[in-house]
């Protein structure tokens, strides 16, 4: 099995050497281990752990989600039901968030109508960041707290 080092660890995994660390620090990454002169070495293990950390959290996945992830996955015999829990729930939170971010573009394209480009004076733009009330549509880019205009 191969053995590299931690920067090499970084490379192949896209994932910054302090984010590296810090995975191993919350034990969601397994402790590597050491060559005679201290220095941390990684093996195909390492690297499997790290891809699946990264490509979870490409997909919004918290650390919390991604431990019991972690853990399930070392179960190769149990239901996977609570795995299909976890990613149903991103799911969720994932159109969640998109129908925040379609409310924030349909107020922003609102607002943008009616610039009618003259002074600074009279800017809709403006006007609406100063008056929420001006706002035509609830919105919020994280879907969790919409707020209604007027």
């Amino acid at each position: 099995m191969s053995d590299f080092s931690i920067g090499t660890l970084s490379r192949k995994t896209g994932v910054k050497i302090p984010t590296i660390r810090y995975y191993e620090s919350i034990g969601m990454l397994d402790e590597p281990g050491r060559s005679p002169g201290g220095q941390r070495r990684y093996d195909g293990a390492h690297l499997e752990q790290l891809r699946f950390i990264r490509h979870g959290r490409d997909l919004g996945f918290g650390l919390d989600d991604l431990r019991a992830l972690q853990d399930l996955s070392r179960q190769p015999e149990r239901s996977c039901e609570a795995a299909d829990r976890i990613a149903r729930q991103q799911l969720a939170d994932v159109e969640r968030r998109l129908a925040g971010l379609a409310a924030v573009k349909q107020a922003l394209e609102g607002m943008i109508a009616q610039c009618s480009h003259g002074v600074m004076d009279d800017c809709r733009v403006i006007q609406t960041l100063s008056d929420h009330g001006l706002c035509d549509v609830e919105h919020s880019p994280d879907g969790q707290t919409p707020r209604k205009a007027g």
